[in-house]
């Protein structure tokens, strides 16, 4: 039996509300990679450094959450030569969570002076209890047991 591992993706809200309306996970500007480490079961978080891409305003919140829905990892034609991979994911109705209260009790952030380092790459695998952390201040109590 597999077990579920837990993920955080790094993109401007914007993109975001893109990605859960659209119900897929699109990570580190379309990259392959990111995606084909996760596995049908698996939870995604997605932390918002900024509200909009091209733009500087900060957001610093998590932003949406769900679930890998299969294991294919698909292209779409965006047009103008780009072509990004993305992963079906069942995001699940939540509020979006400032960072900032959580920062001490997230065992991967190494640094409280320089968390925002820890989303450099885009994304990262986190633990199961860090993930119930941040879902538990994202969702509310009746979704909780679906973790």
């Amino acid at each position: 039996m597999q077990n579920n591992r837990y993920w955080i993706g790094v993109a401007s809200r914007d993109h975001v509300k893109n990605a859960v309306q659209g119900g897929f996970a699109q990570l580190c500007h379309g990259k392959q990679t990111p995606l084909k480490k996760m596995n049908t079961g698996d939870w995604i978080i997605y932390y918002s450094p900024k509200v909009k891409f091209k733009e500087s305003t900060p957001h610093q919140k998590f932003t949406a959450i769900g679930k890998v829905l299969a294991d294919d990892v698909i292209q779409v034609d965006m047009g103008n030569n780009f072509i990004p991979f993305r992963r079906s994911i069942d995001f699940i109705s939540c509020n979006e969570t400032p960072i900032q209260p959580l920062i001490s009790q997230l065992s991967f952030i190494k640094s409280t002076k320089y968390w925002g380092y820890t989303f450099r790459y885009g994304h990262l695998e986190i633990s199961e209890k860090d993930f119930k952390l941040i879902a538990e201040n994202m969702v509310n109590e009746k979704e909780i047991s679906i973790f």
